[in-house]
């Protein structure tokens, strides 16, 4: 999204609006206790927040109700905004998948784009995959936790781990049959009203091929209508971002005053060791793939890529949300990167539901780690079992906040480790799914600048 008005760009002010948001957050946290509630009349915070009655509170005053609303406002604007992103992605996927699928009107030419995209986000995945297992031997995060500090997070987080783990359980007993006839849907539209992107992705990808074997003449009223309807639809994200700073410094301050940064004391090598991970994932893998793979002619600098790709950077940072994230990631890679809007509208509602190599490599790290800490000593083999199945588990995990962590269980099964180590990796989850979600959306953009740069595609200087 270009923006001709003088002033900073969304992306400054969004970091602006998350480095405020991080320092409001940590000072509530910090300073913000059980004393600092009863000294505006509240004993019980929690039924006061709730609206539930207390006669602890019953001397609460108008302050401790003004801020109460403002916590609760807080929230709101919070929610209210990824509710909108939420709102947006299925119709973006629908239509802009169908326009891509039928505006090419040829069968073989849709089979070499999506072969093209499927060996993008299988080269990217693998490299994510090896870069993870070998941060993972070299530093081998899990032998800086001590065992007191193992057995109190177990203790906190126990209750959390045995519902995702049985979760997984429930993914794991469907099989890989029955999860890949799920892909296609036996009711379409109870895909689209439950969000199904799988199923989504699938609907809109058949609607497409179906509308390039009838005649142009039928098929055109059609692709008109998804053109216009996903033009409102771009129309509206550029609305909706105009709020973002806002909204971003709402979840910000939410989460960072629930869960503060001490959580990250206790486990700062593996954190750390996940965040050097994907950073060199982000700014090292990345950056080679589209030199080498990419003509010169159609090669983008880092630095353009970057810029142009800040504003749904810091939003899938804000979000942990890649499905959110998707309507920003087109309008970022078609206007701000210059992709053609065939092959955005390709490959970034694809790589939403397949490409996760932020995930993958966060799952490889995380089962190291753990197998580390227990003293489970890997073969060589179990490496690569570990590096398959975070592969496969990672295509079919949804792009949603902390999705990463139910799957990780079928992983940790896989190769003899606890699954109460999940409770481990839940302490610090959300700050790293925040982080692994910007590699997610980036990767889905990197797979758009390759394909455009193989099918000689003119990449628009912007």
């Amino acid at each position: 999204m270009t923006d001709s008005r003088p002033g900073l760009a969304l992306h400054w002010k969004v970091l602006i609006a998350l480095a405020m948001g991080v320092l409001l957050g940590a000072a509530i946290h910090e300073f913000w206790t059980a004393s600092t509630w009863s000294r505006f009349g509240v004993g019980n915070s929690a039924d006061f927040r709730a609206f539930r009655p207390n006669p602890a509170n019953d001397a609460a005053g108008a302050a401790a109700v003004v801020i109460r609303f403002a916590a609760d406002l807080n929230d709101f604007v919070g929610r209210l905004f990824l509710q909108a992103l939420r709102f947006i992605a299925v119709p973006i996927v629908l239509f802009s998948l169908i326009i891509a699928v039928a505006g090419v009107g040829d069968l073989r030419k849709i089979g070499r784009i999506g072969l093209k995209t499927l060996l993008c986000f299988g080269a990217t995945l693998v490299i994510a995959v090896t870069i993870a297992v070998v941060l993972g031997k070299v530093v081998a995060p899990g032998t800086f936790v001590t065992a007191q500090t193992r057995a109190h997070i177990l203790a906190q987080y126990a209750g959390e781990a045995t519902q995702r783990v049985a979760t997984a359980h429930q993914l794991k007993d469907q099989g890989v049959w029955a999860y890949l006839l799920g892909i296609i849907p036996t009711n379409p539209f109870n895909a689209f009203a439950n969000a199904q992107m799988m199923q989504v992705v699938a609907s809109a990808f058949l609607l497409g091929i179906g509308l390039t074997l009838i005649p142009r003449e039928r098929s055109a009223p059609v692709v008109a209508f998804c053109e216009g309807v996903t033009e409102a639809v771009m129309a509206l994200v550029r609305l909706i971002m105009f709020f973002a700073p806002l909204a971003v410094f709402c979840l910000i301050v939410q989460f960072v005053a629930s869960v503060g940064v001490g959580a990250l004391k206790s486990v700062l090598v593996y954190c750390l060791c996940v965040i050097g991970g994907l950073a060199i994932v982000l700014f090292l893998e990345y950056p080679a793939l589209m030199y080498a793979l990419t003509p010169r002619q159609n090669r983008m600098t880092p630095g353009r890529f970057f810029r142009g790709m800040a504003p749904a950077m810091t939003l899938a940072f804000s979000s942990s949300s890649s499905s959110a994230t998707l309507p920003v990631t087109i309008q970022c890679a078609r206007d701000r990167l210059g992709v053609p809007s065939d092959i955005v509208n390709f490959v970034c509602p694809i790589g939403t539901t397949l490409n996760m190599d932020g995930t993958a490599f966060y799952q490889v790290i995380s089962v190291l780690f753990l197998a580390q800490l227990y003293g489970v000593d890997l073969t060589l083999a179990q490496h690569a079992t570990v590096g398959v199945m975070s592969a496969v588990v990672a295509v079919g995990t949804p792009g949603l906040p902390g999705a990463s962590v139910i799957m990780m269980a079928i992983v940790l099964e896989s190769v003899g480790i606890p699954t109460e180590g999940v409770a481990i990796i839940l302490a610090v989850d959300r700050v790293l799914d925040m982080c692994r979600t910007i590699v997610n959306v980036s990767g889905d953009a990197v797979a758009c600048v390759v394909v455009a740069g193989t099918e000689k595609a003119a990449v628009q200087s912007k």
